[in-house]
């Protein structure tokens, strides 16, 4: 940064020494960056207050393929303006950062003005290969497990972001060899304190390897079991009936039980008892 002064003020004074006509703008962006980290840039300027411009941030250094773009004033002070273009999901691979003028003050520039930076974006992320679900529950998160190619029992930093900033690390993790593929196999129990989304970073012995993103889910309440309730099949349910439908009847009167009748050999039995007793009553008369 101390550098990119040193060149401003130079500019400045050409700027002073040299035509009027003659204006310097100088843009910096670093020569590289892991995808995933911003890419920071800024630009310092002589140029009259209230002068536009565009900075553009471009797919790639061919194609004129906008990526994203900020619009920008000088200001009375010439104060330096800076502009962050985020890097995360972009691949790895050489960028273009370009001031851009929409009048004629680009024809206006001295020839030490500096208006395009080619910065190269470093991703390694291929090597990660993650394990552990990348959608977990509140209950089980954050499982980070998986392996890093070539890595073997070197170890890997781990670092966690959420979406209110560091919530883990960066901290070392031992690794272990995978005799098969020479992998580095790492896990990690990681506490987070709410759902949402978190983004894991990884870094070895040769610097920044990748990001993996994981998406943290509430848990679900089981609901209450409700019981059925049952029928006792023993009991009989009581039946009611309808007064319209009861009517008056004639009681029923019980079976009268009808006596057997004398049988005849009783009765001439008892005509013939009767018949001796009257003659022997006669016989005394």
């Amino acid at each position: 940064m101390a550098v990119k002064r040193i060149i401003f003020i130079a500019l400045c004074l050409i700027g002073i020494t040299g035509s009027a006509s003659a204006y310097q703008i100088y843009l910096w962006c670093p020569e590289s960056v892991q995808v995933g980290f911003p890419l920071n840039c800024s630009v310092d300027s002589n140029l009259p207050a209230g002068t536009a411009f565009d900075l553009i941030f471009y797919k790639s250094v061919y194609l004129e393929s906008p990526f994203s773009s900020m619009s920008f004033v000088i200001r009375g002070d010439h104060a330096t303006l800076y502009q962050s273009f985020g890097t995360k999901g972009l691949p790895g691979g050489p960028y273009k950062v370009e001031v851009r003028f929409s009048g004629p003050e680009e024809g206006k520039l001295s020839s030490d003005s500096v208006t395009l930076r080619v910065p190269e974006l470093i991703d390694r992320s291929g090597e990660i290969t993650i394990t552990s679900p990348p959608s977990q529950t509140f209950d089980e998160a954050l499982r980070i497990e998986g392996s890093v190619t070539k890595l073997g029992n070197k170890g890997v930093d781990i670092e966690v972001r959420g979406r209110d900033g560091f919530v883990f690390g960066p901290q070392y993790t031992g690794t272990k060899v995978d005799f098969r593929t020479g992998a580095g196999v790492f896990t990690r129990q990681v506490t987070v304190t709410q759902p949402g989304t978190y983004d894991v970073y990884f870094r070895d012995a040769d610097g920044y390897i990748g990001m993996k993103t994981f998406d943290v889910i509430a848990s679900t309440t089981p609901s209450p079991t409700t019981v059925p309730e049952t029928t006792d099949i023993t009991s009989r349910p009581t039946t009611i009936i309808p007064a319209s439908l009861l009517t008056t009847s004639a009681p029923v009167s019980s079976p009268t039980t009808t006596r057997s009748p004398l049988s005849l050999v009783t009765v001439v039995a008892a005509l013939t008892g009767v018949g001796l007793l009257a003659g022997i009553v006669a016989r005394k008369h």
